[in-house]
């Protein structure tokens, strides 16, 4: 979409994280505890595993931590058993966010989830409601500035890897995947030394909503604040089309 730079959004984000590394790798920690718990401890035997260690590494989290997250996965048998949950709902002018949570306590998560949206006058739905506005997909965002293989040379790259679409962009490439794909093109990009920013199965919209009430603005800032602030949310997609700046 004109004016729409996913990987602006990206830097934000990650700009934003810098000053709450310590929640980023937190919620990796849940994520690798929990694909430890369904598929153990040896990446190389379990392929969630190693696209979590991938996307914590993308996240800047130091080996050891990853390490240190893994082995205590493997060797705490009384580890607190989270559940995944999603909610879908709408928030200013019709938009569209789906929430992802490991949680520990459902109803404490739901409530939490639920004062988000109410606080940035939106709405919980039913499950379905948004979800089906949004394609899941491998995307992976590729800096251009740290990539030394030509456009050409690195889209056959991930297209023989097996790659659905190769977006050159102003500032970055992305490689979109079907999720079922995603581990192997990561893999073929990363034997390749390619320095990937973002590397992770995710909820592409369809269709982009753009907001320029001032209201709205704030309203649904402060909806994605409120759930970007709790614990047991990993992961909040939408169809709101950010500006590049902030």
């Amino acid at each position: 979409m004109s004016g729409h730079s996913k990987f602006a959004n990206i830097k934000h984000k990650k700009e934003k994280n810098d000053a709450a590394k310590g929640k980023i790798f937190t919620r990796i920690g849940r994520e690798i505890a929990v694909a430890v718990k369904e598929g153990g401890a040896d990446p190389n035997n379990n392929r969630k595993l190693k696209d979590i260690i991938a996307k914590a590494k993308s996240n800047n989290m130091p080996n050891d931590t990853i390490e240190r997250s893994i082995k205590k996965a493997a060797g705490d048998a009384n580890a607190v058993n989270y559940v995944f949950v999603t909610y879908e709902g709408y928030g200013p002018n019709g938009t569209a966010i789906i929430v992802e949570a490991l949680t520990d306590n459902k109803n404490r998560t739901a409530a939490n989830v639920r004062n988000a949206f109410t606080k940035g006058n939106g709405s919980v739905g039913t499950q379905g409601c948004v979800s089906y506005m949004f394609d899941q997909k491998g995307q992976i965002i590729i800096d251009k500035e740290e990539c030394k293989m030509d456009a050409d040379e690195l889209m056959m790259l991930a297209l023989d890897a097996g790659a659905e679409d190769f977006n050159d962009e102003d500032d970055s490439y992305e490689v979109i995947t079907d999720p079922d794909s995603f581990s192997a093109v990561r893999e073929a990009l990363e034997a390749a030394n390619i320095t990937m920013v973002q590397a992770e199965v995710t909820m592409i919209p369809q269709t982009w909503v753009e907001l320029s009430d001032e209201q709205d603005l704030k309203n649904i800032n402060r909806t994605l604040d409120l759930l970007d602030e709790d614990d047991d949310v990993q992961n909040v997609y939408h169809n709101w089309d950010m500006p590049d700046e902030e």
